[in-house]
């Protein structure tokens, strides 16, 4: 995602998330911050289809949105972006990418589980309409690297 992308990408995240979307400074501000964060768009011919992003403090990853057009869901959009961040958690050495997604969404809930994220917990009412938010987990460092103090992976070797 570029500056120049902005625009397109707030009008569908109005679009997409009438309650719960981002104002677009907020797509500006994450920009801007390119030690932390990563961003995405996906592209078809009529413009832009999807998009995502991450957040990165080491240890921790976090999925910080991510969103296709109703239109061209079950087109591997969304895996591939997905896919995308997850890798980039593991550039970042990230031990676990965390995500929040709706309790009443269970396509992408379906989406999380096919990649091995587990829900974790629930966040009540986490949303402006007042649906709970499932906290997902996905491990990018085996539990026993974890508790004996092991490196993340790494390009060679990973999970």
């Amino acid at each position: 995602m570029t500056l120049a992308d902005v625009p397109a990408v707030s009008a569908l995240e109005q679009s997409l998330f009438p309650v719960d979307a981002w104002p677009v400074q907020m797509f500006f501000d994450e920009l801007a911050q390119p030690e932390t964060r990563r961003y995405l768009v996906a592209e078809g011919p009529a413009g832009i289809v999807g998009y995502a992003g991450l957040m990165c403090i080491e240890p921790i990853a976090d999925v910080q949105t991510i969103a296709v057009v109703p239109d061209r869901e079950g087109r591997g959009i969304g895996s591939t972006l997905l896919t995308e961040l997850i890798d980039e958690a593991r550039r970042r050495r990230a031990a676990d990418v965390l995500l929040e997604v709706r309790a009443d969404n269970p396509r992408a809930q379906r989406l999380y589980l096919r990649f091995g994220f587990q829900q974790i917990h629930i966040r009540p009412r986490y949303y402006r309409d007042g649906v709970d938010a499932l906290i997902m987990r996905l491990p990018l460092v085996p539990e026993a690297a974890t508790e004996t103090g092991g490196e993340p992976p790494t390009e060679g070797n990973r999970p």
